[in-house]
């Protein structure tokens, strides 16, 4: 699913400007936010597996927060957009954007917060 045609077909077009045009939805407005159910979280573009729910936690930044990705469901990209060095994540499969990642959550295991937009998301 690299070819944009199909994505412009499965997703809405806010779905499609935040995955494939690097977009991000407006802090604490995705359904994920303070979703709490057990389960897996998928690419919302192509299905694979991304974050376990186990791995959530409340880091009161405006977008769902997992403390690791499932093994080898993500990569991770410097990103030099708006003037800042960030790192991206993007899924592994379809290379669909899903947010950043940074390393400034001292209390949880891997001190990593990926900080994941809702919309690019489901949930099983």
């Amino acid at each position: 699913m690299k070819n944009d045609d199909k994505f412009l077909k499965k997703l809405t077009p806010e779905e499609y400007h935040v995955m494939r045009e690097k977009g991000t939805e407006m802090p604490f407005t995705g359904k994920f936010v303070n979703f709490n159910k057990k389960g897996m979280f998928t690419c919302k573009a192509c299905g694979n597996v991304i974050f376990d729910s186990k791995t959530k936690f409340d880091s009161d930044c405006g977008w769902p927060s997992f403390y690791d990705a499932v093994p080898n469901s993500v990569e991770l990209k410097t990103d030099l957009s708006h003037g800042m060095k960030r790192t991206e994540v993007i899924c592994a499969k379809c290379k669909s954007h899903l947010g950043h990642v940074f390393r400034d959550a001292p209390k949880t295991p891997t001190g990593n917060r990926y900080c994941i937009n809702s919309i690019a998301m489901n949930f099983k």
